[in-house]
Order: structure tokens, then C-alpha cells, then sequence
């Protein structure tokens, strides 16, 4: 297993874009600026996607205006496609995420064409922010199972993930969109993945829908993953997707991994008030669970 695992924080994009209501870009920045004052800095800050069908995203211009540029420091753009490569590079993101979805039939429902189409376009837009000094990530989505098709063949998460391998990602993203996927599921994919990829960087995003997110993050770590995706509190989930509910906590994988003797570079105790001021801004609570119960051993929280 790896010594250290780096955390894509991406709270203020998939946590934030099923709320009900839209957060104010105000706090979206502040939210954005907690997080890297705890020590993230892979930032996962906002989707360029058709405003009409995401409204909670539709400020992504202004969110990047807002924020303070540091040395290296990730600011990630979600894209669907080219019109939406434009925007996030215009508006000065420097590390591009993409997704297509292993289902072809969750892939139009997400994106309005098939997996194929959007691979074809993923090869294009790759290659573009390779030659502009951007940094390109793919990410496989419903690699674990798909909440229209049912199960996803292994053999096609693969064969997808050597086809969009060819553009020349930074790393390659398997997600569980909703949450089904089981631990040994997750040794095979990331396993075959390993097999099949060999030297490409590997990344997990998982769902706790059905209480198997941090399990499932710990197998991808034991199969090699070296990234792994994280929402502050635990919010967020797919809205094109029945029943996919939050992502795993950032706080409460952060505490996993590190008291298995796996560094992350986060501070928890910062991490986990900026926690506090997400449910007081949200005006609720959140599913992560180690804002009700702690740290261990306990320490002084920071303000």
C-alpha cells in the first residue's frame, strides 16, 4: 500500500450542486478558501455545465474571479464537453475533469449523448488542455453499477478506461456514482485497472448510499489507487441519478486513512470546523459522522 494518498476535495462542486436551494457565491468562496486553509489542494470548485439544468453551478465564472491564486494549488472544472472545456479554462481553472459514464444509457440521461460520443469528445478536449499547459483528469462514472442498466460489465469499465488512457490523462478517475459497489468489486476493478494500465495514476470517487463509501475507499487504497474524491460533510450526490445520495466525508476519511498510518496532508481539526460552518451556513446537519462525534483523541478544535 501506498505511504500517502492525495484527497480531491469536491464539496463545492458535487456536494453542492444537489442542494436544494443555490449557495451564495460568497460563501462558495469562503467554503473554497476553508478547505485549502485545512490543507487541500486538488479543489474540485465548480461545473461548467448548461446552468438550466445545474442551476446551483451556474456562477462558475464568478467563483473562480473570487478566489486567490496559489503555487500549487489545483482549481478543477467540471466539463461535459467542449463548450464547457472553453468556459472552465477561460475562467482560469488550471486542472480539467471530465467524465463519461461506463452505461450508455446513464451517459445520455447525464450528458445527452452516448458513452462513445463523449469519449470522443474526452480524446479531444485532453489533448487541447495537454498542449495548453492545463492538466487533463478522466473520470469512468457508474463503474461499480448503473441505476438503468443495472450491472456494468468489468470488461467494459476496462475497455473504456484504455480508451480514454490513449489522450494522455494526468490520472483516471473509477467512480461509484450511486453508491452500490461492494470492497471486493472495487479490488477487481482497480486490480484490472493496474493490469491493463500500467504507470497511469488511479482514483476512486465514491458514494456512502448504502454504507459502503469508506470501505470502498480503503480497498481502492489496498488495490493501489493513489487519489481519492472526498465532500466536506458528506454532502452532495448525482441529480440525474435516482437515490444517489452523499459522497463519503472528507473529515471522516481523512481520520481513516491517517490513523491507519496513511498520510494526507489535511489538518483534521480544521478540516472538521469547517464542517461546523457548513452545517451553520447550510442551516442544517450533514451525514458525516465524525462532526457528532469527534476526533480521537480529542484536541482543540480550530476556529
Amino acid at each position: 500500500m501506498t505511504a500517502s494518498v492525495e484527497i480531491v476535495e469536491v464539496g463545492p462542486r458535487d456536494g453542492l450542486q444537489s442542494e436544494p436551494g443555490v449557495f451564495p457565491t460568497a460563501a462558495k468562496i469562503e467554503f473554497i478558501e476553508r478547505l485549502f486553509d485545512a490543507g487541500l489542494r486538488r479543489i474540485e470548485v465548480s461545473s461548467f455545465v448548461n446552468p438550466k439544468k445545474v442551476p446551483q453551478m451556474a456562477d462558475a465564472e464568478a467563483v473562480l474571479s473570487g478566489l486567490r491564486r496559489r503555487e500549487g494549488v489545483h482549481f478543477i472544472g467540471l466539463v461535459l464537453n467542449r463548450r464547457g472545456y472553453e468556459r472552465a479554462a477561460a475562467a482560469g481553472c488550471n486542472e480539467i475533469g471530465m467524465a463519461v459514464v461506463a452505461s450508455d444509457t446513464f451517459n445520455r440521461r447525464n450528458q445527452g449523448v452516448s458513452t462513445d460520443e463523449s469519449i470522443a469528445a474526452w480524446l479531444e478536449i485532453a489533448r487541447e488542455a495537454n498542449a495548453a499547459g492545463l492538466r487533463p483528469t478522466i473520470t469512468i462514472g457508474a463503474s461499480f453499477g448503473c441505476p438503468f442498466e443495472g450491472e456494468v460489465p468489468v470488461e467494459r469499465v476496462i475497455d473504456i478506461a484504455r480508451r480514454v488512457a490513449e489522450a494522455g490523462p494526468y490520472e483516471i478517475a473509477f467512480a461509484d456514482t450511486i453508491g452500490v459497489g461492494v470492497p471486493a468489486q472495487v479490488a477487481e476493478v482497480f486490480g484490472r485497472a493496474r493490469e491493463a494500465l500500467p504507470g497511469f495514476r488511479l482514483r476512486g470517487h465514491f458514494h456512502n448510499t448504502r454504507n459502503t463509501g469508506l470501505a470502498n475507499a480503503y480497498a481502492a487504497v489496498e488495490a493501489g489507487a493513489v487519489t481519492l474524491d472526498a465532500s466536506a460533510g458528506g454532502i452532495g450526490g448525482c441529480p440525474f441519478a435516482p437515490a444517489a445520495t452523499g459522497n463519503i466525508p472528507t473529515e471522516d476519511l481523512v481520520y481513516l486513512l491517517e490513523r491507519s498510518g496513511i498520510a494526507t496532508g489535511v489538518d483534521l481539526d480544521r478540516l472538521l470546523a469547517t464542517g461546523e460552518w457548513l452545517q451553520q451556513t447550510l442551516g442544517r446537519t450533514v451525514p458525516g459522522m465524525l462532526l457528532k462525534a469527534g476526533n480521537f483523541p480529542a484536541a482543540a478544535r480550530a476556529v
